[in-house]
């Protein structure tokens, strides 16, 4: 079992519900999947640009990626429906906390001039973040890395509310930036 799933119910649960005054278990917020995903835009032009980006997704996640085809053609990108476009894997169970692990003390403090992460999240309690690079994983050899490309990460919460959601990152030693005093 992963050491945050257990941290999650013997502490960080027992607190949340103290702190935010949750009476029920259920209502308490918890992470439901992490979400990878990497755009592929040269797939239509090279197929191994594809294959790299899933080999890179499955060495971060320990599972099979699949790969993401467009929606629509888009004549502007030379991109027609049904083409190649990205790759993509989500995490749920006892590897989403891993991962969680993994991120929170070892891929955070690698990212270059990293000050913390900003507290924005999307409305409905879900937190996205998106790596320049995907160099800050210890899992992904430098010769990997041909041509560097982006990484979003995406947490989705069953929560009420961001400030639940914010709650519970924390609780999780995310690395949040502090906020600064204001001045005047």
């Amino acid at each position: 079992m992963a050491r945050l799933r257990d941290q999650y119910f013997s502490e960080i649960r027992p607190q949340l519900k103290e702190q935010l005054g949750i009476e029920n278990d259920f209502a308490v917020p918890r992470l439901q999947k992490i979400s990878l995903s990497c755009g592929v835009g040269g797939a239509k032009d090279n197929k191994k640009l594809l294959e790299h980006a899933l080999g890179i997704l499955e060495r971060v996640s320990g599972q099979k990626a699949v790969s993401t085809r467009a929606r629509k053609s888009i004549a502007q990108f030379r991109l027609r429906q049904g083409m190649y476009v990205g790759a993509r894997v989500t995490l749920r169970g006892a590897r989403m906390y891993e991962f969680l692990d993994r991120f929170v003390n070892v891929v955070a403090p690698r990212i270059r001039d990293f000050r913390g992460l900003k507290r924005k999240l999307d409305g409905r309690g879900n937190y996205s973040v998106g790596l320049a690079e995907q160099s800050v994983f210890p899992e992904v050899d430098g010769e990997l890395l041909e041509n560097p490309q982006g990484m979003n990460i995406t947490f989705t919460m069953r929560s009420q509310s961001d400030e639940h959601s914010i709650a519970l990152l924390r609780a999780y030693n995310f690395p949040f930036r502090r906020e600064e005093a204001s001045i005047g």
